[in-house]
């Protein structure tokens, strides 16, 4: 018997960070969304141990994987002594601020727990995730949601209003951001590195009401302070869709995956052709909100 999940990634809508807590990480407040675009994962049961392949040669496949961690981490809560074959059919890119990676860890957790008849409920599995990865929580559930502390709390929201019709238009440029070094150049940019509370729930309160164009000067992402200053790409990908009539544009995450927010599939093809181009073919995607 075998059990097959598609993996999702996300975008951030906002990231502000609030500091550097006394244990090394940075507080933050964050307001992500679910990106239709996944992964694949293929769970089989096996009499013991973890064996982890991947259509991706670059991906390693021993302890240093995430999925490899959760699928462990797993059978040790679990207390279950059988094991698993995993494979990972990879789609989403890579240190791209999509979070693909805490994705395939949290539908590693939920997949394994289905297969193995759902020994462990979801606040069980919720720990173990977030011991994992801050952004791994998030994906244990399938909403747009805030997630604050060092992004392990998170409160699901109900889809919103002022996104309904619009499209996702994404753009990775054949090059990654390091998070950890996002997050040490920080140290230069003070006012990013120590942010204001309260934005994530200013724009949840105008992404619930119906007009998207008032909650637009809300999108906010402290890491594109150095990653802008280093990728200057970014920032023209950015000009020319503001240009294109996008209703908002951010980098996700640390990078470097830059979106755009479209009033619809349509606009969003078009600027897709028009964006490839200018700028040449990379890693493109057009996804409904």
């Amino acid at each position: 018997m075998s059990l097959e999940k598609l993996s999702p990634c996300k975008v951030n809508l906002l990231l502000n960070i609030l500091g550097k807590r006394p244990d090394g990480f940075h507080a933050l407040e964050t307001l992500m969304h679910p990106v239709q675009l996944h992964d694949r994962l293929t769970f089989a049961k096996t009499a013991s141990g973890v064996t982890l392949t991947c259509s991706d040669p670059g991906l390693p496949g021993d302890s240093s994987n995430l999925v490899y961690k959760a699928a462990v981490a797993f059978f040790e809560q679990a207390g279950i002594s059988n094991g698993a074959t995993i494979h990972l059919d990879k789609k989403i890119p890579m240190a791209a601020g999509l979070g693909g990676g805490s994705g395939n860890a949290a539908t590693t957790l939920l997949g394994l727990n289905e297969l193995f008849g759902q020994p462990l409920t979801v606040d069980q599995l919720h720990p173990i995730a977030a011991t994992l990865g801050s952004d791994i929580p998030f994906f244990l559930q399938s909403k747009p949601a805030l997630a604050t502390g060092r992004g392990e709390h998170v409160e699901s929201l109900e889809n919103f209003p002022a996104l309904k019709g619009t499209a996702f238009f994404l753009i990775h440029p054949g090059f990654g951001i390091a998070t950890a070094w996002a997050y040490k150049e920080l140290a230069r940019f003070p006012k990013a590195l120590n942010g204001q509370a309260g934005r994530a729930q200013t724009l949840v309160q105008l992404l619930q009401e119906s007009d998207l164009r008032a909650a637009t000067k809300e999108f906010y992402n402290s890491l594109e302070a150095p990653a802008l200053e280093k990728y200057p790409i970014l920032a023209l990908y950015q000009e020319f869709l503001r240009a294109e009539g996008a209703l908002a544009t951010l980098m996700s995450g640390s990078g470097s995956t830059t979106f755009a927010i479209m009033s619809n599939i349509e606009q969003a093809q078009d600027v897709e052709q028009k964006f490839r181009a200018k700028f040449g073919r990379c890693w493109t995607a057009v996804v409904p909100v």
